[in-house]
């Protein structure tokens, strides 16, 4: 096996250094979070750190880098309280990685894209058109991350659209129906199949 101590992942050239760490976690979830400011642009970007927080309220968390620069998806909650996360599927691959780019506030990426907005039962933030999945998310509260001046942004669920043929008699959202990607580091996406799901565990007596 290739080993890195700390010393030789200090001393890595850059982008193989981003590239190793971003990729040893594993495989991600793949959102886009579309916000619209009080000036009625939207915004969409691609995040793949988007993590359960808890049921019950059913809250969700993101993930947002230091906000030494402009962070409009950032700003757009901060103004209005509200944003949207929605699920990438294989069709808009391309579409949803090009969101990464850094175009300026008064561009929205649904105008470079494909990519179409979408609202519903009067919820501020756009969804996007035809995701499988969609949340549309109210701002609850942020930490601060010491460490690396990272933020945990977090979200109550205000509503939950889930197309028909992904969800399960028992609540369970089968997301390799929907063809919904993950992501792999920085910019590798696969779509995962569901192998099996098992039963809940209780100790051996």
């Amino acid at each position: 096996m290739n080993y890195f101590n700390k010393e030789a992942i200090n001393s890595l050239e850059h982008l193989y250094k981003i590239n190793l760490i971003n990729s040893c976690a594993g495989y991600k979830s793949a959102n886009l979070i579309a916000t619209k400011s009080t000036d009625a642009i939207t915004n969409l970007a691609i995040f793949s750190s988007v993590i359960h927080l808890g049921s019950s309220p059913p809250l969700l968390g993101f993930i947002l880098r230091p906000t030494t620069v402009p962070r409009d998806t950032y700003e757009n909650i901060m103004e209005t309280g509200y944003f949207t996360i929605n699920h990438i599927h294989e069709n808009i691959l391309k579409d949803a990685h090009h969101t990464s780019a850094k175009y300026d506030k008064s561009v929205s990426e649904f105008d470079v894209t494909d990519l179409e907005t979408a609202y519903k039962d009067k919820f501020y933030a756009p969804f996007v058109k035809n995701s499988p999945i969609q949340l549309g998310m109210k701002y609850i509260e942020e930490y601060n991350i010491k460490a690396n001046n990272t933020k945990l942004v977090i979200g109550e669920i205000q509503g939950l659209y889930i197309e028909d043929s992904l969800l399960e008699n028992d609540g369970f959202i089968n997301l390799s129906k929907g063809a919904i990607a993950t992501i792999n580091g920085l910019d590798g996406y696969a779509i995962p199949n569901l192998k099996e799901r098992m039963d809940y565990q209780r100790p051996i007596k």
